[in-house]
């Protein structure tokens, strides 16, 4: 009986596994232990689309060939991609990789891979990594996240309309910014700008605006809120005016695309943005003209932001990505990052984006690209001098907590709406205080 048993068995045994291959090599598939790995990759819809599709149908489709991996590319609003990070780390589920804005990397620098390898690697290869990506992605310990690209905020501008109010340049200062708005506002081509609560445009103006009138959040010290000063006061009620004489007042509402569709639609002559703007209307020549029927793209020029009496300052827009804790595909999406990083590959992305986006190393600044159109050049520089939020402290955790707040945007949105510039002023020192000296 025990012979019997155990020949039965082995002969079951024998025949299942070769049922087993058997079955595997006519389904082509492999063991579940085999499985192929998936990263999940949660990033912005870009402003570019021509970079979505060009991941979709060839990046993508590249790097799970040479990489033997499944890339689920998930693309969602910006604004959205915050609470979506939120969710994930609170259900321990979610993306392996996923892009941050800004300073948000040191709002979850506790559920976030230490990169500093994948990054080291990629700057001594590039001439280095600028300053401004390595202030918001490390806090001298680690990279929370993979310096990914600058999206420069520079000022798109109808030449033609102001020309026709005696502007030759653009205005290089706040007060004849006002001017030439004023202007301007009074022909129906009133300046545009975002005060409201979204990611790119709104602070991207608000807090270099404000630097240049010499207001700060904090002290050099990080700790100390400094933002009830002469100069902020002083920039709070200039924008009182400026906002009334030359801007279009229904700014306040707008999310960081309704900018987009005023200036393509010729209702705002000027607006801070990163290039989308031109770059649409280098891809539909037909579609955005002038009133006089001549291409839209022949008439628009950029600049960056005026000057104050403290100086003339940029945010600019940086995006990371995030390696979470919580991923069970850890090896196969750093492996994946180091091949985005790989030359040629971030090259089609680069180029694809035509100057929309800036790359953090030095070794993209003297890219050919930038000669291409002189619209463009402008922007090269943004990953250069680029200043984060915070400043004069470092771009922290409590520096991220207040931009994700928007208090500097709404410290102004509140005082054109009405609140004395006193008041708006003391309510930001009050909120600022709640984060930095609690």
């Amino acid at each position: 009986m025990a012979k019997t048993k155990r020949r039965s068995v082995l002969k079951l045994a024998a025949g299942s596994a070769l049922g087993g291959m058997t079955g595997i090599l006519a389904t082509g598939r492999t063991p579940a232990y085999a499985q192929q790995k998936t990263v999940h990759w949660l990033k912005w819809v870009d402003f570019v689309p021509a970079t979505d599709q060009m991941f979709r149908k060839e990046l993508m489709p590249q790097a799970e060939k040479d990489l033997g991996i499944k890339v689920n590319l998930e693309t969602v609003n910006g604004n959205d991609l915050q609470p979506r990070t939120t969710a994930a780390i609170q259900s321990g589920a979610g993306p392996d990789l996923i892009m941050a804005f800004n300073n948000q990397t040191y709002l979850y620098a506790n559920s976030v891979v230490d990169l500093s390898a994948i990054v080291d690697e990629v700057a001594k290869r590039e001439g280095g990594l600028f300053k401004y990506a390595r202030s918001i992605c490390s806090d001298g310990k680690m990279f929370m996240g993979m310096p990914w690209a600058v999206i420069g905020g520079m000022i798109a501008y109808r030449k033609s309309w102001l020309d026709e109010v005696g502007a030759s340049k653009f205005p290089d200062t706040w007060e004849t910014y006002r001017e030439v708005g004023k202007k301007l506002k009074a022909k129906g081509h009133p300046f545009g700008q975002t005060l409201g609560h979204t990611f790119g445009d709104a602070p991207g103006f608000t807090y270099p605006y404000m630097w240049s009138w010499g207001g700060k959040e904090v002290d050099d010290s990080g700790k100390k809120v400094v933002i009830n000063s002469p100069g902020t006061i002083e920039s709070v009620k200039f924008m009182q005016g400026l906002w009334k004489d030359a801007m279009d007042e229904g700014g306040l509402a707008w999310d960081d695309t309704n900018n987009n569709r005023a200036f393509l639609s010729q209702t705002i002559a000027a607006t801070l943005n990163g290039a989308s703007i031109y770059i649409e209307t280098l891809r539909k020549p037909a579609q955005y003209q002038t009133e006089k029927g001549a291409p839209m793209n022949k008439d628009i020029l950029h600049a960056p932001l005026p000057k104050g009496p403290a100086g003339q300052f940029g945010f600019h827009l940086l995006q990371s990505q995030m390696l979470m804790k919580y991923s069970k595909n850890q090896d196969a999406a750093k492996e994946f990052l180091k091949w985005l990083h790989q030359e040629a590959n971030y090259r089609k992305f680069f180029e694809s984006q035509k100057g929309f986006a800036t790359p953090c190393t030095e070794k993209w600044e003297s890219d050919k690209l930038w000669d291409v159109d002189p619209v463009m050049t402008p922007y090269k520089v943004a990953a250069r001098l680029g200043q984060a939020p915070g400043y004069a402290g470092t771009p922290n955790a409590k520096a991220a907590e207040a931009l994700s707040k928007y208090i500097i945007t709404d410290m102004y949105a509140k005082a054109v709406q009405g609140m004395p510039a006193e008041e708006s002023v003391k309510w930001a020192e009050t909120e600022l205080k709640k984060i930095y000296e609690s």
